[in-house]
């Protein structure tokens, strides 16, 4: 039996998704950019699309800019704020980040600019306090991720909102997890700048949305033709974008119910495995994040034995998953070595059954007491 339990890294692309991107392939396959019919027909898919993301965000469609993917939507929103304010400014993130905001804040203090990495509580909650404290006069954005990709971690990103909005600074959110699963309003929540991914979602590969704030001034961080507003130049990736639109349309508020409750049957059921522990909280957690530890057991054979019996995880982010080193995530939470090198990621999907989570318990109890017994751990 197969389970494909790393829905944080990739989901396949919903067959509806599919079939609404086909005729952008090869009917209408016009340049948006052009005046004549097919062109039209192409910024007309496009435009649509625009308003469909704006709409489940509580966004203006003239705020969407379309990108190609997560990191390009996260590197768009800081290094262009940051460009746009200037040379020694000062810019807020977190330990706990994903590697496109991490370390494109870490390339731009390089560059002159000054970076605040805030700390996280052990179950990966940054303090609100500890927020409003690292705010100073030339702080120009705060960027906090929304779902944490690693531990599931929800933020308060209306009270983080808040915070800048009273405080005169831009806050962005990477919201590449939590787009869809949580309920996102960008006026009520005070977010200024908000980054998507399709492939998170069951759309394809390759395109991803920012939602900026009008009126902010941010700098085009690459150059050529006056497309998305003049902030993203090159000819739009139409089929990528009917395809993120559609995938953000399907997504029902059942699905979300029932990924809830097949990642707490989860839970439960790799928690019951002797010498365990969850990462991240148990509750403001999204609702397909998985991450568990075990005790003497190293968390990359563990993923290798599982992937012969066709059980498909990660030990964290995928983006850094081929990188030597333990997750920087858990090490920011205060995680012990031996439970950063034990974890375990395990991401669901709307298209994931309660057999293959009970076949993912089963086999994960089986692996673990065979690995600990050929090593030797009691």
């Amino acid at each position: 039996m197969d389970a494909y339990l790393d829905n944080g890294a990739t989901t396949k692309v919903d067959p509806r998704v599919l079939e609404a991107m086909m005729p952008y392939f090869s009917k209408a396959y016009g340049n948006a950019s052009s005046l004549h019919k097919a062109g039209r027909e192409a910024r007309k898919a496009m435009e649509s699309a625009r308003e469909t993301l704006a709409g489940r965000i509580n966004a203006e469609p003239s705020e969407i800019i379309f990108t190609s993917g997560g990191t390009e939507s996260d590197n768009l929103a800081v290094r262009g704020i940051a460009y746009a304010a200037g040379k020694g400014k000062h810019i807020i993130t977190t330990k706990i980040e994903h590697p496109a905001v991490l370390n494109t804040c870490r390339s731009l203090a390089q560059e002159g600019y000054e970076v605040t990495l805030l700390d996280a509580d052990k179950e990966g909650f940054i303090g609100l306090k500890a927020l409003e404290n690292s705010i100073r006069k030339n702080t120009i954005i705060v960027s906090v991720i929304h779902g944490n990709n690693e531990i599931g971690t929800i933020q308060d990103i209306a009270k983080i909102g808040e915070i800048c909005r009273q405080r005169g600074v831009i806050f962005h959110t990477d919201a590449v997890q939590s787009f869809t699963k949580v309920p996102i309003d960008v006026k009520r929540m005070n977010v200024d700048m908000l980054s998507i991914s399709g492939h998170k979602i069951h759309g394809p590969k390759g395109i991803g949305a920012l939602y900026a704030r009008k009126g902010l001034k941010i700098t085009p961080i690459s150059t050529g033709g006056p497309h998305e507003f003049g902030l993203r130049p090159g000819t739009e990736n139409i089929t990528g974008i009917v395809g993120l639109a559609k995938a953000a349309e399907l997504i029902a508020a059942k699905e979300i119910r029932q990924m809830t409750l097949l990642r707490d049957r989860l839970i439960k059921g790799l928690l019951s495995i002797p010498d365990s522990r969850l990462n991240g909280p148990r509750r403001q957690r999204l609702c397909n994040n998985v991450n568990v530890s075990f005790k003497g057991v190293e968390g990359e054979a563990l993923l290798m034995y599982l992937d012969t019996k066709g059980i498909r995880v990660s030990t964290g982010s995928a983006c850094s998953s081929r990188e030597e080193g333990p997750s920087h995530v858990l090490q920011a939470i205060g995680a012990d070595p031996e439970c950063v090198m034990g974890s375990l990621r395990f991401t669901l999907s709307k298209f994931t059954t309660a057999k293959e989570t009970d076949y993912a318990i089963k086999t994960t109890k089986e692996t673990v007491a065979h690995l600990r017994k050929v090593s030797g751990v009691k």
